[in-house]
């Protein structure tokens, strides 16, 4: 049985990934394992150790304590995107027009709060 901590620092893991727009193979070359592993890493199956973990975050270029935020809130996952979202917050980075990439943040705004409205 997996460690609450170890699947929360696995779907930190993914998460970040994807925004980055990297596969799992190029974060096992970066630290010459297996994608094999990362998936196991980002499963929460296996523990990453604080060397493995040192080298992720310098690998996707964030602090080691990201990985860990979000731990102390009651919910869990406080802090993980779903899939979905990730995937599109990755698009989202990907657009260069900030006059766009702020459009589609209203677009994506006023949609929400129509949602919310319409329950």
């Amino acid at each position: 049985m997996s460690h609450p901590v170890d699947i929360h620092v696995g779907k930190k893991l993914k998460q970040l990934r994807v925004l980055r727009g990297m596969t799992q193979t190029e974060v096992a070359q970066g630290l010459g394992i297996s994608f094999q592993q990362v998936q196991k890493y980002e499963l929460g199956r296996n523990r990453i150790s604080a060397s493995k973990l040192f080298e992720i975050s310098r690998i996707l270029n964030v602090a080691p304590s990201y990985f860990f935020d979000g731990l102390d809130d009651d919910s869990g996952d406080q802090g993980v995107l779903d899939h979905e979202a990730t995937k599109i917050a990755s698009m989202l980075t990907q657009i260069k027009d900030e006059r766009l990439r702020g459009q589609i943040r209203t677009f994506i705004s006023e949609l929400a709060s129509s949602d919310v409205r319409a329950n």
